[in-house]
């Protein structure tokens, strides 16, 4: 066992309008966020496979995790939340990831991008593919919204999170982003 399996990471399971979701934090800031899966105990397993060290679920909270939880609260009952000064703590994330993440985290409620335009903007013109792996590995969806990244052609592309691509259609459908082909003009009018 190593030093850092010994230490003490606090989480919370948060009922929201979207299920349940988990986060785990640190004295710097949120260091998980586990998006809903199929009910509190499935989405507390999920969060705890990812949490290095000994998980102690707690209601003791520093005002910066109270906060988000109201966030999230507030996102999963469909309001516009900016979640850009949540504190993160990306402790052992290597550069380009931190670039990624930190470039993701600015974009608003229902603004998307796509791998190869965020991979851009981070300064990694050319690494879209590593974007998106990136983007998977994402260890606070949401906060970092990576559900805000299409695929080329605004297609809606891959997403890791419990429910896959449909759960990333259903997040970026909350913000007001419809993706795919429009509708048929017939079914645009009341025959």
């Amino acid at each position: 066992m190593t030093a850092t399996d010994d230490r003490i990471v606090p989480y919370a399971l948060i009922e929201t309008g979207i299920g349940w979701i988990g986060i785990a934090w640190s004295e710097h800031g949120l260091t998980r966020l586990q998006l809903p899966a199929r009910d509190r105990q499935a989405t507390e397993r999920r969060l705890l496979a990812t949490v290095a060290g000994h998980a102690v679920e707690s209601a003791d909270m520093p005002a910066p995790i109270a906060d988000l939880v109201g966030m999230l609260r507030r996102y999963g009952a469909g309001e516009p939340v900016d979640f850009s000064g949540v504190p993160v703590d990306l402790d052992g994330i290597d550069p380009f990831r931190r670039a990624i993440y930190d470039t993701a985290r600015g974009l608003r409620f229902g603004e998307t991008t796509t791998y190869g335009g965020l991979a851009e903007e981070a300064g990694y013109k050319g690494r879209a593919q590593d974007t998106g792996q990136a983007l998977g590995r994402n260890p606070v969806p949401i906060v970092v919204p990576c559900h805000r990244i299409l695929a080329a052609g605004n297609k809606i592309g891959g997403f890791s999170a419990p429910g896959g691509s449909a759960a990333k259609e259903r997040l970026l459908e909350m913000e007001g982003v419809h993706v795919g082909p429009p509708p048929p003009a017939q079914q645009s009018f009341a025959f």
